[in-house]
């Protein structure tokens, strides 16, 4: 199997846009975790309720098959909000080798970000909710991102 790296952080922390960024650096394959949510997520978060833990698992079991399927033939960057310890477990058993990269997110960089963002399921009203029930991860890469794209994928980059 071809190497696996989950870029995960709260809406809005630059998941995709460093994730895309970081599998061209690294000639993989992106696949952006929303794409895979079952449409009752999409509209339970854009009616402004977050994701409860039942309704996180069969997105998560897409996920996790969809990428497992992908790096047979190529590495994978993947973008994963995986707030709690539990679903980056659950993605880990998934994905054998799974690597890391969290995106450090001050919350109120965070909430200027998503009062511009335009055309995205996630109101911003449910910031508070993802800081919640973020669970931030010690065993990964953790990156600030305040600071320039080109600097976050640099890190990583090097760091991987």
């Amino acid at each position: 199997m071809k190497p696996a790296i989950m870029v995960m952080g709260v809406s809005g922390a630059g998941k995709s846009t460093v994730g895309a960024a970081l599998a061209t650096a690294l000639g993989a394959v992106f696949l952006d975790g929303d794409d895979y949510h079952p449409q009752a997520n999409v509209d339970h978060m854009a009616a402004g309720h977050p994701l409860t833990d039942a309704m996180r698992w069969p997105w998560l079991d897409r996920l996790g098959a969809a990428v497992q399927a992908a790096r047979a033939d190529h590495a994978v960057v993947f973008a994963c909000s995986a707030l709690k310890r539990s679903y980056r477990e659950y993605l880990r058993a998934a994905i054998p080798g799974l690597r890391v990269a969290y995106l450090d997110a001050p919350q109120l960089l965070v909430a200027d970000r998503l009062a511009q963002r335009r055309g995205h399921f996630m109101p911003a009203n449910l910031l508070n909710s993802q800081f919640a029930t973020l669970d931030a991860p010690r065993d990964c890469i953790s990156v600030s991102i305040d600071q320039p794209i080109t600097a976050i994928v640099q890190d990583l980059c090097g760091r991987l």
